[in-house]
């Protein structure tokens, strides 16, 4: 009996080299790179993601406990061809069909407005803090206040506002209930009981917005718009003159464009939501064509700025060349911008504090209200304790340098960076908290 051969219809076929097409192509494209060490040459353009770059070397001992195959697998996950388009069809579909963007801590609210729900629950006070912890917290500012004023510095505490304080009307019913207190009320409150030198943006932006010809906020940003970006940095530039008793260069715009298509940092979150098709923005936004007055012998006040990253636009603008005397940026009292050291990033806790401190006329301190709970990371803490216990700060210095050396390599290396990432969101802690767990253990300091 003659055996009866197997046959593949044109369907069978047409599904296989469907399922084989990716990995062809990525095959494809990896024999046409440029140069043998091109290691980049599928990476996707995608904003917000933690590409690791680095292509898994191979080792015995890494075979055996199988994490070079875990290694590569996560290589090739970030390397294949289609990664790019098929993240960004997949987030189109939840964007379309379930109104959902697939940004870590985003929410989608009314008419098309996003928001960091964090933002959110900090408008309303839902993330409340001990009012004591508060006051402790500024009480210890008031003490660097006085040291530093002595020594011919002030200090400045800034209050930015958020999104969703600035847009409540934008918000899903869902989060809408009446608020008792908020973080921001209560540092003001504080603030202003104990004397310390302080800007409230945020009760300056509720007053502004009635009459506000150009939006404070975009629709699909997540910080202040550049329009009111360019007024918040006009008010802190006044604030300081009459602070510190000093004439600093002025910021100003002798015309505005206005658009309806966001720019730059105005769509923030958009850029992170990596859609195939963006939605139509249908907000007109300004964008002041800003000048800063050219004068030297203005620009001596020295200001250092530590700040979330709502400063980052006034970064851009160049606001820290041009009006501050070269002053620093600490982004979160940890990365240092612009770097003092041309060609490698450097964190606060490589500098000496006292002397950094102590180079400048003014300290300011600018958070919005959803980072009220980290006020100031941990500049408050350590710069009181420099100068009311230097016995014990600088000891205390010397035995977290080691986790603090591990902590820079995780977030310069991509591929250590994305397990503490992946960390973060699997145990739900703080980024720098994960950062921190596996920098000890890279120290042999826990298992």
């Amino acid at each position: 009996m003659a055996v009866k051969q197997k046959t593949y219809s044109f369907h069978h076929i047409v599904i296989f080299l469907a399922i084989a097409w990716p990995m062809v192509y990525t095959f494809i494209k990896y024999q046409s790179r440029d140069g043998k060490e091109d290691i980049t040459y599928n990476k996707p353009n995608l904003i917000g993601l933690v590409i690791n770059d680095e292509k898994p070397k191979f080792s015995m001992s890494a075979w055996f406990d199988g994490s070079y195959q875990a290694a590569v697998e996560d290589y090739n996950n970030d390397h294949w061809a289609y990664k790019e388009k098929m993240v960004r069809l997949n987030n189109q579909f939840y964007y379309q069909a379930f109104n959902q963007i697939r940004v870590n801590g985003f929410v989608i609210g009314k008419k098309d407005y996003v928001f960091s729900e964090s933002y959110i629950f900090s408008a309303f006070g839902d993330d409340l803090m001990p009012e004591q912890k508060i006051r402790t917290l500024l009480q210890k500012a008031k003490v660097v206040q006085d040291t530093l004023k002595k020594k011919g510095i002030d200090l400045l505490l800034v209050y930015a506002p958020g999104k969703g304080a600035s847009c409540k009307e934008y918000i899903e019913d869902k989060y809408i209930h009446p608020v008792k207190n908020t973080n921001h009320s209560m540092f003001a409150a504080n603030s202003k009981e104990l004397a310390l030198n302080y800007l409230d943006l945020y009760a300056y932006f509720e007053k502004l917005k009635p009459t506000s010809p150009y939006p404070l906020f975009p629709k699909f940003g997540h910080h202040w718009s550049y329009y009111g970006e360019c007024l918040a940095v006009d008010t802190i530039i006044k604030h300081i003159e009459n602070l510190h008793h000093c004439d600093m260069p002025f910021i100003f715009w002798p015309k505005i464009e206005v658009v309806d298509t966001a720019r730059s940092r105005d769509a923030d979150v958009l850029n992170s939501m990596n859609l195939y098709s963006n939605p139509e923005q249908n907000m007109q936004l300004a964008y002041p064509i800003i000048q800063f007055e050219n004068d030297s012998l203005k620009n001596t006040t020295r200001v250092l700025t530590i700040s979330d990253s709502y400063w980052y636009g006034p970064v851009y603008m160049g606001v820290g060349q041009a009006c501050f005397a070269n002053g620093q940026f600490w982004y979160y009292a940890n990365r240092v911008v612009p770097s003092p050291r041309p060609g490698e990033k450097v964190e606060v806790w490589q500098l000496d504090l006292k002397q950094e401190i102590e180079s400048n006329n003014v300290v300011m301190l600018l958070y919005s209200d959803g980072n009220l709970p980290i006020f100031g990371n941990t500049f408050i803490d350590d710069a009181y304790e420099l100068y009311t216990s230097p016995k014990t700060y600088y000891p205390r210095v010397e035995r977290n340098k080691q986790i603090q050396v591990y902590a820079k390599q995780i977030r310069e290396t991509p591929g250590l960076l994305k397990k503490s990432t992946q960390k973060s969101t699997d145990l739900q802690i703080p980024l720098d908290s994960a950062i921190r767990v596996d920098a000890m253990k890279m120290a042999g300091m826990i298992k």
